[in-house]
């Protein structure tokens, strides 16, 4: 619920569920992956760190230095300070990694947002041709029933019609780009 919070906040819209639990689950897998990769980054950065404190107090100066001890001590600095520099290369990586993949998602919902807007048009002026319809259908009722034919009234009903039918179409067309741009990464992803 919180996700779905989160894209009505960012104005995906309930009754654009399809949109908005696609928006969570890619959400969802990437909080995922990053909260996971963190932890274990976390949790090596801290050993890296208890093994540089304790080198650092095995290499206070002793008082009798012994060259062996110092040099392998020296070592194992080094290593600690490899890994720490691969840790961080890491780090580096997983951020980009989020960026991009941030990036993609800010793309697909401004995508889904002009989807939604052009079949939201669509809709509304399939509304408006309607409601012209039924306006012309109720002036043709009461002709007939005044018994006066009016080739004025038939003219307009049959472009009223017409321009029903177009609408509906093209209403038809937005909520099928829409259906379509949502299994498009679906196929990608199964090939």
């Amino acid at each position: 619920m919180l996700c779905v919070g989160l894209a009505v906040r960012l104005g995906i819209g309930v009754q654009k569920s399809v949109s908005a639990l696609y928006f969570c689950q890619l959400w969802g897998e990437l909080m995922s992956d990053i909260s996971v990769l963190d932890s274990r980054i976390r949790a090596a950065l801290e050993r890296a760190r208890r093994g540089v404190d304790a080198i650092s107090v095995d290499v206070a100066p002793p008082s009798d230095p012994r060259p062996v001890e110092s040099i392998a001590l020296r070592k194992q600095l080094d290593e600690e300070r490899t890994v720490n520099a691969q840790l961080e290369e890491r780090v580096r990586a997983l951020k980009e990694r989020q960026d991009s993949k941030l990036s993609a998602l800010d793309k697909s919902v401004t995508s889904h947002r002009s989807q939604l807007g052009e079949m939201d048009r669509e809709m509304q002026r399939l509304q408006q041709v309607n409601a012209e319809l039924r306006a012309v259908a109720k002036d043709m009722r009461e002709a007939m029933m005044d018994g006066v034919s009016e080739p004025d009234l038939i003219n307009r009903a049959i472009l009223a019609e017409l321009e029903a039918l177009r609408a509906a179409q093209s209403a038809d067309r937005a909520e099928l780009e829409v259906v379509m741009a949502q299994i498009a990464p679906l196929l990608e992803g199964a090939e």
